[in-house]
């Protein structure tokens, strides 16, 4: 079998990996996680030799030990959440006690009793219900025991690991400084390259390097040059866009940065710079975005249920949506962050309701209306159209903003993860506040598959093959990958449904072989011996 050697430093120590020519992409990634030592959500970025970051892919180049290349390990979350042994200390448990008196009631119940009580079974079965529900999802806001009602500055979000909702200065401040320092950046060919594809990996990246793609973008669309962007400002517009993406599971800035990547690709991949003006390829990235500045984590109805300040500002009207498009222009109303400052007024105001138009086209409500309406103009688009060319530019943005299915499962599923544990946590405070409970999102109702395979079939796939009806080479890209996705979650529910009905053959199973026992009066229902009770109280 033909191989290749791969020579790269980790923390300064040499190694040597060699790899099978037609190594699977998923091995390559695995080999050098590995190699790194480094946890399953660790991000792993790769240098070559003179300091631009590469992509770890099975087209990586052999080389030399003159020439390695250097592996990075950067943890995706800092400040991590205590989980086991930790968590209970933190909350002021002593567990070892705690299990020592639960073991010592338990014995007493058992020289008292002889038999295990019934109500302790019901509870161990409680207790296991309970710990399964919470090892299900990583925050507990359910419970209502961190909820923060201060109205302090630094305003702790509703989730459990009560990390702050808006960024901390010190949070930006690191950012920050990381991100001036790789600003000027070379990035390589191939990696640019990459950066048009949909099957790119955001999980690759941190924020402060996400922010020197997302300059990639503006510089090689040749916004900087036509639009005479000063780099000072653009960096400066994107660190503030940074800063207004708060830390929350799903509609956070790695979202903003993967909506705006699908932009840019679909971009690239229909060759619209040679189609529309340039005006409105600055238009429809720039919404990308800025498409969910301050988005807290809570949906529209939500927001209208609970009558929040912005559905009360805005009168139900996609509150949200008003509400990012606002702060985008609270961000672009400050000189040193206004990307557009050398535009004409003309120009300004184009571009400004070019992007309310499609920021408030991303509102899920609306979908119907911009679909139904993209159809009818579909036989006779014309590029020359203004009308058609915002409806373009509508439903560009609509595909961007729900594109992960497109992407490859190792980079869509994980995002699927963030989007059911925003969803959880919604259902979750509409139960503990009383409000009417939105069912896409209640844990106890929907599952992994369940909460996609419908999404797909009826709202991805419709709005994906018109696009490319108009943009036949879009078939490949994303509507195949989004069909995969769709067979891969049918599969899942599948599977699911069919671990259901196993499990509820082995329950009753199970309460048919203990029957007798239970069902036995009198002395004569005893165990025969300490070692029963004790197997019975395991159970």
């Amino acid at each position: 079998m033909a191989t290749k050697i791969i020579y790269f430093t980790v923390n300064g120590r040499p190694e040597k990996a060699e790899l099978p020519l037609d190594c699977p992409a998923q091995d390559v990634k695995d080999l050098f996680r590995s190699a790194a030592e480094a946890r399953p959500h660790d991000i792993l970025k790769l240098y070559n030799p003179k300091g631009n970051l590469i992509n770890i892919s099975p087209h990586l180049e052999p080389n030399t030990p003159s020439s390695c290349y250097k592996l990075e390990v950067v943890a995706a979350d800092c400040n991590s959440e205590l989980l086991g042994v930790e968590l209970a200390v933190a909350l002021g448990f002593d567990l070892s006690t705690m299990e020592k008196r639960l073991q010592g009631l338990e014995k007493r119940i058992l020289t008292q009793a002889v038999e295990t009580p019934a109500v302790v079974y019901k509870m161990k079965k409680q207790v296991d219900l309970f710990r399964e529900k919470l090892e299900s999802v990583e925050h507990l806001s359910w419970l209502g025991l961190f909820k923060e009602l201060s109205e302090g500055p630094h305003k702790p979000s509703p989730f459990y690991h009560k990390r702050p909702l808006r960024k901390t200065c010190d949070e930006v401040e690191h950012v920050r400084e990381k991100f001036l320092q790789m600003s000027s950046l070379e990035v390589s060919e191939d990696m640019r390259q990459y950066l048009k594809t949909p099957t790119f990996d955001n999980w690759q990246w941190e924020d402060a390097e996400i922010m020197v793609l997302l300059q990639v973008m503006y510089t090689d669309l040749d916004f900087i040059a036509n639009f005479n962007i000063e780099p000072e400002v653009l960096q400066h517009f994107l660190l503030e866009v940074y800063r207004r993406y708060n830390n929350i599971p799903f509609h956070n800035f790695k979202h903003c940065f993967c909506v705006t990547q699908m932009m840019y690709g679909l971009i690239w991949m229909t060759d619209l710079k040679s189609k529309i003006d340039s005006i409105d390829l600055l238009t429809m990235l720039t919404s990308a975005v800025c498409h969910d500045l301050d988005h807290t984590g809570y949906n529209n109805a939500y927001q209208i249920n609970a009558r929040t300040e912005l559905a009360l500002r805005y009168n139900d009207i996609s509150p949200l949506e008003n509400h990012h498009s606002a702060v985008a222009f609270e961000i672009l109303e400050k000189t040193e962050s206004n990307i557009f400052r050398n535009l004409t007024m003309e120009q300004y105001k184009r571009i400004r309701e070019g992007i309310i138009k499609c920021i408030l086209a991303t509102d899920m409500t609306r979908h119907n209306e911009i679909l139904s309406k993209f159809k009818s103009i579909l036989p006779v688009f014309d590029f020359n159209n203004k009308d058609h060319k915002d409806v373009l530019m509508m439903i560009l943005i609509k595909v961007s903003d729900i594109s992960n299915e497109a992407r490859p499962m190792e980079v869509a599923e994980p995002w699927l993860d963030c989007l059911l544990q925003e969803f959880y946590n919604q259902s979750d405070m509409e139960k503990l506040e009383g409000l009417p409970i939105t069912p896409f999102m209640d844990r106890d109702k929907v599952t992994k598959p369940s909460s996609q395979t419908g999404f797909i079939r009826f709202v991805l796939l419709p709005l994906f093959i018109e696009l490319a009806n108009l943009f036949p080479c879009l078939e490949q890209h994303i509507v195949d990958p989004v069909r995969k996705a769709l067979d891969y979650y049918t599969e899942m529910e599948k599977a699911l449904e069919r671990e259901k009905v196993t499990r509820a053959q082995n329950e009753k199973a199970t309460k048919s072989e203990e029957s007798p026992t239970s069902s036995q009066t009198g002395s004569d229902a005893r165990p025969a011996s300490v070692q029963e009770c004790l197997k019975m109280a395991k159970q």
